[in-house]
């Protein structure tokens, strides 16, 4: 399935795109507007775009793509998905290994940033490995390696077990699913 590109505009990518406009800097900018690494050589760099190679801090963000609705990303701005092979009481991570290196979890840690989500939702997972993982309602959460921009889904259905995740925690299923507004508490 080709990654299908989407726009996904939330709420701390536009501020963050304005303060770097209206700040007139040179370069990439990191989390929280600290200076960025340099991209690699040959690596397309777009001014103000996340590095899809550099880990986000920790942490989940509601955002509306326009086909799909409301949807959780992490704090870059990319796409989070849940494993219908995972479990949610307890929670449980079943993507190890090769599973993990194309579906990345994300990761927890310090102080987890929720934004637009039901704070009481939003948990860890201690994955076999021993790292920790942010869970949403239960749900181990990851952003799929193959996704290379923000609002990126690529990922939508995979092996009938790989879903965006809305910010209740349900998955994104049809590219039809109705939405209104009203879902945000907009």
């Amino acid at each position: 399935m080709n990654p299908v590109s989407r726009s996904v505009i939330p709420l701390t990518l536009t501020l963050s795109a304005i303060a770097l406009t209206s700040a007139c800097t040179t370069g990439t900018a990191g989390p929280n507007g600290t200076p960025g690494a340099a991209p690699a050589a040959g690596a397309a760099q777009i001014p103000g775009m996340p590095d899809p190679r550099a880990e986000p801090a920790p942490g989940v963000t509601a955002a509306i793509l326009f086909d799909l609705g409301p949807i959780v990303t992490d704090t870059n701005g990319f796409t989070l998905y849940r494993y219908d092979k995972d479990t949610v009481n307890p929670p449980k991570s079943n993507c190890a290994e090769t599973c993990s290196r194309t579906w990345i979890p994300a990761k927890a840690g310090g102080d987890l940033v929720v934004t637009g989500l039901d704070r009481a939702l939003v948990g860890t997972v201690t994955r076999d490995d021993g790292t920790e993982q942010v869970t949403l309602a239960g749900w181990p959460l990851y952003r799929n390696a193959d996704d290379a921009m923000p609002g990126n889904t690529g990922g939508q259905g995979v092996d009938d077990a790989w879903f965006p995740v809305k910010p209740d925690g349900t998955k994104v299923l049809l590219t039809a699913d109705t939405w209104q507004a009203d879902d945000l508490g907009i």
